[in-house]
C-alpha cells in the first residue's frame, strides 16, 4: 500500500513538472484558439450582364479567423489583428468578420466594375477584338504557421492580376504575442544596434542558399544590389529559426519569385534581446 502511494505521488509530481515546464517556456495563460473560416469563390462580371464570355474577375478568398480564445476582450483584440492584417486596412478591424468580408468584396467589385467604360473604349480602339487584360483575378488566403503558448505566426498570401504583363504574388507575415496581444517587430526581438549585424547574417545565409562565396556573386545570380538586402520586418517564427521573405521586386526581379531566408536562433545569439520574444518564449532557459 505504501509503495502504491509513493508511486502515485511520483506520477502526480511528474505531471505537474511537465505542465510547469511547458507553461514556463510558453507562458502560463491559456492560449488555446479555435478557428472558423469564410470562403469565397465567385466571378464578378465587369459589365452588368452575367455572361462568362465577357470579362470577369475570378475571386477566391479563404479567411481563417479566431472564434474562441481566452475571454471576450482577448478574442475581440485577436480578431481585430487578424482582420486588419488580412484586409490590409484598419477600417476592417472594428466590424464582424463577415461584415469585413462583405465590405472588402463590395469595394473590390465597385473598383473593378468602374473600368467598364475603359473596356468599351479599348474594344473600339482594337477594332472589336476582346481586350484580354480585363480578365482579373484575386486569390487571397491566410495560413497559421506556428503557435506555442505565447506566440502565433501566420501568413497572408495575395495573388492577383489587374492588367499588365503578368500577375503578382506577395506574402506578408504577422507575429502576435499572445500574452500581451500585440504584434511584434524586430525591435521586440533584437538589441539596439541590431540592424547591421542582422543584415550581415541575412546576406551570409543568402550566399549559402545560392552557393556563392562572395557578395558580388549574388548580383550574378540576379539580385539588384547588396544594399537592398536588409531586414524588412517580414518574418515568422518556428521553434528553431526566424524566417524572412522578400517579395517580388524587393531585392530581385519578378522571375526570381519570393526569396526566403531562414536563420537559426543559435546564429542570432549575439543580437537577441535578453527579455525579447525569442529569448523569452522560444529558447530553453
Amino acid at each position: 500500500m505504501k509503495i502504491k502511494t509513493i508511486f502515485s505521488i511520483f506520477i502526480l509530481f511528474t505531471g505537474i513538472m511537465l505542465i510547469s515546464c511547458n507553461e514556463g517556456k510558453g507562458g502560463a495563460r491559456s492560449s488555446k484558439i479555435e478557428y472558423d473560416s469564410i470562403v469565397v469563390a465567385q466571378h464578378i462580371p465587369l459589365l452588368q450582364v452575367n455572361d462568362t464570355t465577357l470579362p470577369y474577375a475570378d475571386v477566391k478568398i479563404s479567411f481563417q479567423y479566431p472564434v474562441k480564445f481566452r475571454d471576450h476582450e482577448s478574442l475581440s483584440r485577436l480578431q481585430q489583428i487578424f482582420q486588419g492584417t488580412f484586409f490590409g486596412d484598419s477600417n476592417y478591424d472594428s466590424v464582424l468578420p463577415q461584415e469585413a468580408m462583405d465590405q472588402y468584396l463590395k469595394e473590390y467589385t465597385d473598383r473593378y466594375q468602374s473600368l467598364s467604360n475603359y473596356f468599351y473604349e479599348d474594344k473600339a480602339r482594337i477594332e472589336g477584338k476582346m481586350p484580354s487584360w480585363y480578365w482579373y483575378f484575386m486569390y487571397n488566403r491566410n495560413t497559421i504557421l506556428f503557435q506555442n503558448n505565447s506566440l502565433l505566426s501566420y501568413a497572408v498570401e495575395y495573388s492577383d492580376y489587374e492588367g499588365g504583363a503578368h500577375g503578382s504574388y506577395r506574402i506578408t507575415y504577422t507575429n502576435i504575442d499572445l500574452n500581451e496581444l500585440v504584434t511584434l517587430t524586430e525591435e521586440d526581438l533584437f538589441i539596439p544596434g541590431y540592424y547591421k549585424p542582422l543584415t550581415e547574417k541575412i546576406v551570409t545565409q543568402l550566399m549559402r542558399n545560392f552557393d556563392v562565396e562572395t557578395t558580388d556573386s549574388l548580383l550574378m545570380k540576379g539580385f539588384f544590389t547588396i544594399e537592398d538586402i536588409v531586414p524588412n520586418n517580414n518574418f515568422w517564427f518556428d521553434a528553431e529559426s526566424i524566417h524572412y521573405s522578400y517579395n517580388q521586386y524587393e531585392i530581385a526581379p519578378y522571375a526570381m519569385g519570393v526569396i526566403d531566408v531562414s536563420i537559426a536562433y543559435t546564429e542570432l545569439a549575439d543580437i537577441l534581446l535578453p527579455d525579447g520574444a525569442i529569448s523569452t518564449y522560444l529558447l530553453e532557459k
